[in-house]
């Protein structure tokens, strides 16, 4: 169903595949469009035992799209080297590919959230106000990995 990666000296194994997941800050989650183009968005998110969480308004053009179709792909980058004099880029870069669904369940909500916090707020004094402001506006969604491919430009070793 996935292709193998063609440069094989470059693909990373599979735990430094999640090291990167769960600590790069951002990425860019692929969507199949509504109107028949890709559309990308980049996200905050945390890694957790195999699902990615993201969170965005209720309503919106990136929830009609997962409506559409669940499949998306993810992509981070872990490390961005620009090696000038060797006109190259020394990199190492995750992609999953999964299903995506917008969870409705209260508590699946409130730990998703919490853990997305967790990962980027160091004072978490006002995390339970903060999530109670805004819990009835906040949509939560779940990417179950189902594959995931991580490569290394040839410079990063």
């Amino acid at each position: 169903m996935f292709p193998k990666m063609r440069r094989k000296n470059q693909q990373l194994p599979q735990d430094e595949c999640e090291r990167i997941l769960k600590t790069a800050s951002y990425g860019v989650l692929g969507l199949n469009g509504i109107n028949g183009y890709p559309y990308t968005v980049a996200l905050n998110y945390v890694y957790n035992s195999g699902k990615i969480y993201f969170h965005c308004a209720l309503q919106g053009y990136k929830t009609d799209c997962i409506k559409g179709d669940c499949r998306a792909s993810f992509s981070v980058i872990g490390d961005d080297t620009v090696i000038a004099p060797k006109y190259t880029t020394a990199y190492r870069s995750v992609t999953a590919f999964g299903k995506v669904k917008i969870l409705d369940d209260r508590n699946e909500i409130l730990t998703a959230i919490k853990k997305i916090t967790l990962k980027y707020v160091e004072d978490t004094t006002d995390m339970q106000a903060e999530i109670d402001k805004y819990i009835n506006s906040l949509c939560i969604l779940e990417m179950t990995v189902e594959h995931m491919t991580g490569k290394a430009g040839l410079e990063s070793e």
